[in-house]
């Protein structure tokens, strides 16, 4: 059999969970029970919960994996069931996606169960056992956390302007600096949250993540009392800009603040004034504008141009302060360049290298993944040789196996030669679909009488995006 191993390790779990250990634990049992395990098929997730199996990508890799045809392998193996989820539903919901469509079966290498219905019970078992484990971890971690919050201990990532030093909040001096010119300059009204942004990043501030500043990011900063010695903790999660969440604690910490209370309370002023002078305005859904909506990508920070006023697109991030180049320009000015370019490119028959399809993707993966089955296939003979050779099979049990190992490597060969046809006939007239395809989409696109969002789903057809210089005055194309 061809076999699987799914490694999973939380950051709480002692060193017999280690991806180490389960792989070696696994690599044992697949010896003694005849499962060749590829390295392809080793999938590992570090430092993840097995509460929710979307926020494991190597899980979700592997079951992506699982679902194609052929079946890339008959089981998979973990180091006990909690490693392939320790929710009941993902358990049901993935197991048996596994078996009635793949039919792929799950084995827990130290929870051994027989195929009979008394397992069935047992394996339930097993599942709301590691289920439970999980919610009362939660629950006692929340508690812990909700007290170390209450004495003003702070359980988070150092935010701007300070530093971890041995398990203790410390100013970091320069950026300190950075956070009183902010707040002096906000206090006295001299520059807004965009100004502030944009001034950072021209100075070469970059945020704790390593990010440009952005006028959300001056607000947060604005808005955390971290700034005047205190602490907030949220229970239920982050805070998303609800600064006056009623489930946040704000306690006294033990860490030096780097403003006074009365120069917060002053950018807490500024900060309500602004919002009663400026609401936020209202999202509704106005429908599309231009049908480059989502396309055009400024030049400078890579950011996309969105709708501004009076039919002109701007880059977004100019907008939040964090990319110091205007790109205003009149989404019908790159209307017509764009269709010209479009125009330009079917008439003149512009020299293009025609790249695979979706669907004959899948035709070169199953490609590879024929050609390793033919070799394995040569291991596997060299096997029953040597068994023969060993005295271990007849020489009967020897015929019938090289006999059903030459028929599958006969079917095999057939299945890879039918593909090499298909992707040798499929490749002929590629360049001229090509050319077609720009053609019919640059008549669509010039008829006044179809709907905005049906040129807008068309041109994303074709183009993958369109990059503006604005200060060289050009346009990059890229064509999917």
């Amino acid at each position: 059999m061809y076999g699987a191993c799914y490694i999973r390790v939380s950051t709480e779990e002692q060193t017999e969970f280690s991806p180490d250990a389960q792989i070696r634990a696994l690599r044992e049992y697949a010896d003694k029970n005849d499962i060749v395990i590829s390295n392809n098929h080793i999938y590992i997730d570090e430092g993840k919960s097995g509460r929710k199996a979307e926020k494991r990508p190597a899980f979700m890799k592997m079951i992506v994996k699982a679902k194609s045809k052929p079946r890339p392998f008959d089981v998979i193996l973990v180091h006990k069931f909690d490693r392939f989820a320790r929710s009941r539903e993902d358990s049901v919901v993935y197991k048996s996606l596994l078996k009635k469509e793949a039919g792929i079966k799950v084995i827990s290498i130290t929870e051994r169960i027989e195929d009979d219905k008394i397992s069935v019970i047992l394996e339930a078992m097993l599942e709301a056992m590691a289920e439970y484990y999980s919610l009362n971890l939660a629950e006692e971690v929340v508690k812990g956390m909700t007290e170390k919050a209450l004495r003003g201990e702070f359980q988070s990532s150092p935010p701007f302007g300070y530093r971890m030093i041995d398990k203790k909040l410390t100013i970091h001096p320069q950026e300190a600096e950075h956070i009183r010119f902010m707040f002096n300059k906000f206090a006295e009204k001299e520059m807004g949250l965009k100004r502030l942004a944009m001034y950072l990043n021209s100075v070469g501030v970059r945020t704790r993540h390593g990010n440009p500043f952005e006028n959300r990011t001056v607000e947060y900063i604005f808005n955390n009392p971290i700034y005047i010695g205190k602490v907030r903790w949220t229970p239920t999660g982050r805070t998303r800009r609800n600064y006056k969440n009623p489930d946040s604690i704000i306690s006294q910490g033990t860490h030096e603040p780097i403003i006074n209370i009365e120069l917060w309370e002053r950018v807490q002023e500024v900060l309500a004034l602004n919002k009663e002078t400026y609401p936020p305005r209202s999202h509704y859904n106005a429908g599309l504008s231009t049908w480059l909506k989502g396309l055009v990508r400024c030049n400078a920070c890579k950011g996309t141009l969105i709708n501004s006023t009076q039919g002109y697109m701007q880059c977004g991030y100019y907008s939040k302060g964090a990319c110091n180049i205007s790109h205003s320009v009149r989404a019908s000015v790159l209307e017509n360049l764009i269709l010209e370019q479009i125009r330009e490119s079917y008439k003149s028959r512009l020299d293009i290298a025609v790249v695979p399809k979706t669907c004959d993707m899948s035709a070169y993966n199953q490609l590879d993944f024929l050609n390793e089955r033919i070799k394995k296939l040569g291991a596997k003979e060299q096997r029953i040789k040597e068994a023969y050779q060993d005295g271990i099979d007849t020489k009967e049990e020897y015929r019938e196996n090289k006999q059903g190992l030459d028929a599958e490597r006969k079917a095999l060969q057939k299945e890879l030669k039918d593909i090499e046809n298909y992707l040798l006939n499929s490749e002929g007239n590629a360049s001229e679909i090509v050319y077609k395809s720009m053609e019919n989409v640059y008549t669509l696109l010039t008829d006044e009488a179809v709907e905005l969002e049906i040129k807008h789903k068309t041109v994303c057809f074709l183009i993958r995006q369109v990059v503006f210089d604005k200060p060289e005055k050009s346009l990059f194309i890229e064509f999917k």
